[in-house]
């Protein structure tokens, strides 16, 4: 099974709650953190809500 790398890209400042809650929920909270996590429907769905925020790797 692959893993993402996602990095959050953009500030969350003035973004709505779930944007917010679902970028700490990956463990991003600064502009340029990364984590990498496992390839799965749901952090593929939690990537999809802040796909505007983050680049996504596959590692």
């Amino acid at each position: 099974m692959a893993n993402l790398e996602i990095t959050l890209k953009r500030s969350l400042i003035g973004r709505p709650k779930n944007q917010i809650q679902t970028a700490k929920a990956l463990g991003l909270t600064k502009i340029n953190a990364t984590v990498v996590k496992p390839e799965n429907e749901a952090i593929r769905g939690m990537v999809r809500t802040i796909s505007h925020l983050v680049e996504v790797k596959e590692a």
